[in-house]
């Protein structure tokens, strides 16, 4: 009897840990929301014209993000290319282009309770960005032109699941 207990014990513990979520905006959640953002189609259409187009012959646009409580060495990367006449996430995870040029990408952070709550839809762009709860750096006026589809962008965290604790470093 005892055996059996503890042997469910430890298949419950095992079962828990292979499907925990990854931590919110930790590179594998990251990933994740690459492949949201591609069967997002207000990201994928909504952004594929000027938007996608604004990346000074780069061919991509970086957008850095992060949860201001969690420091800015948890920074995660989204990189983002037309392809097919859509703005499409080909790679997300941790940076790989340490370089920002803020002109054409974008660095935004905010606290975890106020990712949850862009996430939840209780509020978009706009009013992140009036009241400071974003945290923005990137071309702004390119930003104000493309509210819709930002707002498709801050409801990602609640679409994927993650866990709260801050991803490691």
């Amino acid at each position: 009897m005892k055996l059996s207990t503890i042997a469910l014990a430890a298949l419950a513990v095992l079962a828990t840990t292979a499907h925990a979520a990854p931590a919110m905006m930790s590179p594998e959640w990251t990933a994740q929301a690459c492949d949201a953002w591609n069967k997002d189609a207000t990201l994928t259409s909504g952004l594929a014209d000027q938007w996608i187009k604004n990346d000074k012959a780069r061919g991509y646009k970086i957008i850095h993000l992060y949860r201001t409580d969690c420091g800015e060495a948890t920074k995660t990367e989204l990189k983002i290319m037309g392809k097919d006449g859509k703005a499409m996430c080909v790679y997300g995870g941790a940076v790989q282009n340490t370089k920002m040029d803020h002109g054409v990408d974008y660095t935004m952070h905010a606290t975890t309770e106020r990712w949850n709550e862009m996430g939840a839809g209780e509020y978009g762009p706009m009013k992140a960005m009036m009241f400071g709860r974003l945290k923005f750096t990137g071309p702004k006026v390119e930003a104000m032109g493309v509210m819709g589809p930002f707002g498709a962008f801050l409801r990602l965290p609640g679409k994927i699941p993650g866990d709260q604790a801050c991803p490691a470093k």
